[in-house]
């Protein structure tokens, strides 16, 4: 969605004095330079200073665990992800199913070895907006939870569409996918929420979902930007989903029992990650940093989980990637290290040019002193292919000359986040769009909407300078 960009701020301020112009100019070159749209971007350069790092650090904040206890024995014992899976009343198409619109979303080079589209209503539907993906190789390295394979699909609420009730801003829902059989995907939505008063009621989550990790029992997600709590990301535990037993368009208790929504399942959170330095600010490439997308690092040790901030395909801004330690303590399975006051403190942080990231991966090939960070960009318009960069100290490097006006926009279009199911050696990725060919959300559709797998090889091997 469009923000403003730098330019324009720059020029706003810009109209108070001609000294003030100059000095804002020199700052946005300097720190904040950006490539243009699909142009090499060039390496990443470390940020090191104590007062940038400071910038990324996170507190941790738990529910009571007597308010998430309180809220199951209310609503009813929780369910696993099995029982979800087993109620899944949605059936995926593959490739051979999926519209040419879908189809030509795909990246050219390297090409999927997999891919699905959704049923009819969620891959044309405006009100919702595909953003992010994660699986059960994420959350153990033998790729399985428990007897299945999983893979979850993060969606948040189109808030640019007009017409759509204000109850549905920012609303949060995750598509659990039943990935047992590759002929035959199909898939369950869950939504997000949070627990209040103690665990008698809960109210909606609010999140862009730009990313998801599901690491051990937890799933961590990004929250809203621009929130009055600061939080980055939510927190949320995999056997504590519960069920509603009312059909209607509330959310929380309601005469007669629990809604959510039309949703059958809700997920309550356990806890965020807040931001300690205050409010993120999207506009500005060197404050705060606004998540954008996380995803699982296992290359590292410990395991750790990595993100980019979010700044708009349409605007200028650069941005940053950075990466957590997850905690190796038995009592702290799937969150994030932390000291005694409860903090989170960054371990490294990268600036890159790239604008427009819409995903993030770090993987650190066998033998390698620092890890290869991959990160999509996307721009702006239907039907445009993205290109997908391997950054590092060294350089930056893409799949280039595909036909496309662009050198480098070889990957898929409006491509969103990553996540590396390591068992598999495939890249998950999917794309977001269902605009109309104005680049607006009104009829008519154009479905360009596929959940696709590509071999972490087979991009490296794509690569060109």
């Amino acid at each position: 969605m469009r923000r403003p960009t730098r330019a324009r701020i720059l020029g706003a301020q810009c109209a108070v004095t001609w000294a003030a112009c100059l000095a804002l100019f020199a700052t946005a070159l300097t720190d904040t330079a950006a490539a243009a749209p699909l142009d090499n971007p060039g390496a990443l350069t470390r940020i090191t200073a104590a007062a940038d790092l400071a910038k990324f650090q996170l507190k941790e904040n738990r529910v009571p665990e007597s308010s998430l206890n309180n809220l199951a024995a209310e609503m009813g014992t929780a369910v696993g992800v099995d029982t979800v899976l087993k109620s899944a009343n949605h059936t995926m198409r593959n490739r051979s199913g999926c519209v040419p619109d879908e189809r030509m979303a795909l990246p050219l080079d390297p090409a999927a070895t997999d891919a699905y589209c959704w049923d009819t209503g969620d891959a044309t539907t405006q009100s919702w907006l595909p953003q992010s993906v994660t699986t059960s190789g994420d959350a153990d390295d033998d790729g399985s939870w428990g007897a299945n394979k999983v893979i979850l699909s993060g969606w948040t609420h189109n808030d640019s569409k007009a017409g759509d009730p204000e109850a549905d801003k920012h609303l949060a829902r995750v598509a659990f996918i039943d990935a047992n059989n590759p002929a035959q995907f199909k898939y369950r939505w869950v939504l997000l929420v949070i627990p209040i008063n103690g665990g008698t009621n809960y109210k909606k989550l609010e999140s862009h979902l730009g990313g998801m990790v599901w690491y051990q029992d937890k799933l961590i997600v990004t929250a809203r930007n621009g929130a009055a709590d600061n939080n980055a990301m939510y927190i949320f535990d995999m056997s504590r989903i519960l069920q509603a037993n009312v059909n209607s368009t509330a959310i929380g208790k309601v005469s007669g029992g629990w809604s959510a929504r039309g949703y059958q399942y809700v997920m309550p959170a356990i806890g965020s990650y807040s931001l300690t330095a205050g409010a993120c600010n999207s506009s500005v490439g060197t404050s705060v940093p606004c998540f954008g997308s996380v995803s699982l690092d296992r290359t590292s040790t410990p395991d750790s989980l990595v993100a980019t901030e979010f700044h708009s395909s349409g605007g200028t801004e650069a941005g940053r990637v950075w990466r957590y330690y997850f905690s190796t303590a038995a009592d702290r399975p799937g969150l994030i290290g932390i000291n005694g006051s409860g903090v989170a403190n960054v371990d490294e942080v990268y600036r890159t040019k790239v604008v427009g990231m819409q995903g993030v991966l770090s993987h650190k090939p066998g033998g390698a002193s620092t890890a290869n960070w991959y990160v999509p960009e996307s721009t702006w318009g239907p039907k445009v292919h993205g290109a997908l960069w391997r950054q590092n100290l060294q350089g930056a490097m893409a799949a280039a000359n595909c036909g496309q006006p662009k050198k480098y926009s070889c990957w898929g279009q409006h491509t969103q986040a990553l996540s590396y199911w390591q068992s598999t050696g495939k890249v998950w990725s999917l794309t977001e769009w269902a605009a109309n060919p104005d680049a607006k959300w009104e009829d008519p559709v154009v479905p360009e909407r596929v959940l696709f797998a590509t071999p972490l090889s087979s991009i490296d091997a794509a690569l060109d300078n």
